[in-house]
């Protein structure tokens, strides 16, 4: 069986600046895993990279068993990759139902998760579904994009800071949601800053600092850990 995600000697330049060193991190079928670091710390840059979305990179990324470090960003989300930019990039003349109607099935990947489960699990985007993608609150916008990358197939996802900005309420939602997923199958890695967030739901971390990972450990070591964690993020 091989692993869903699975980086070794992973090396990221954008441009002339190198940005990671060496990432080794591997992420079992079904796993949450958080990257944990500072701003500036390499752990964007290891999301972006999965997909090619960097400048020159050095390594291996196998997804689900087959090589990605050579592939265009296209192919590697029809590996079943789908990525929630910290950007979200709605689109804003569309509304919340159209957004969701527009990412093609992934050619080979499973069934996309259909409106009514997306609904279900959405409340809030059921209700503002005819609304403009402008419109939307940034707890809104934020379902609406994690929604968006569920409609692809996609089983490996890849969330960057999708807390970050958000009501207490939302941010608890978003949990609820993280949860159901993991309960369904799905493996997700996510970028958090916020560590209260993060640290119920994932299985394990790695911290990174300086485009290097420096620190791994799982669920249960997390309060061992917490002096080290104190040290490397203030948290």
């Amino acid at each position: 069986m091989h692993a869903a995600l699975d980086i070794s000697g992973l090396h990221a330049w954008y441009g002339e600046s190198h940005i990671l060193h060496d990432v080794r991190l591997q992420v079992q079928t079904g796993e949450v895993v958080t990257l944990l670091g500072r701003n500036g710390a390499g752990r964007t840059t290891t999301l972006r990279a999965i997909l090619g979305l960097t400048g020159t990179r050095k390594g291996s990324i196998k997804v689900n068993g087959v090589e990605a470090i050579g592939l265009p960003t296209h192919r590697i989300a029809h590996l079943g990759v789908g990525y929630c930019p910290e950007e979200r990039g709605i689109f804003a003349s569309l509304s919340t139902e159209e957004n969701l109607l527009l990412p093609p099935q992934l050619a080979g990947g499973r069934q996309g998760m259909a409106l009514t489960d997306i609904y279900a699990m959405f409340p809030n985007l059921l209700e503002r579904r005819h609304s403009q993608g402008t419109r939307l609150s940034g707890g809104e916008q934020q379902m609406l994009a994690v929604a968006r990358i569920l409609r692809t197939g996609a089983r490996l996802l890849l969330l960057d800071e999708i807390s970050e900005g958000l009501a207490p309420v939302i941010v608890q939602g978003l949990a609820r949601m993280i949860e159901t997923l993991k309960a369904s199958g799905y493996t997700i890695v996510m970028v958090e800053q916020n560590f209260r967030f993060a640290a119920p739901l994932a299985d394990r971390f790695y911290v990174m600092e300086h485009g290097q990972i420096v620190e791994t450990f799982v669920a249960s070591e997390l309060s061992a850990k917490m002096p080290v964690l104190t040290e490397l993020l203030g948290v």
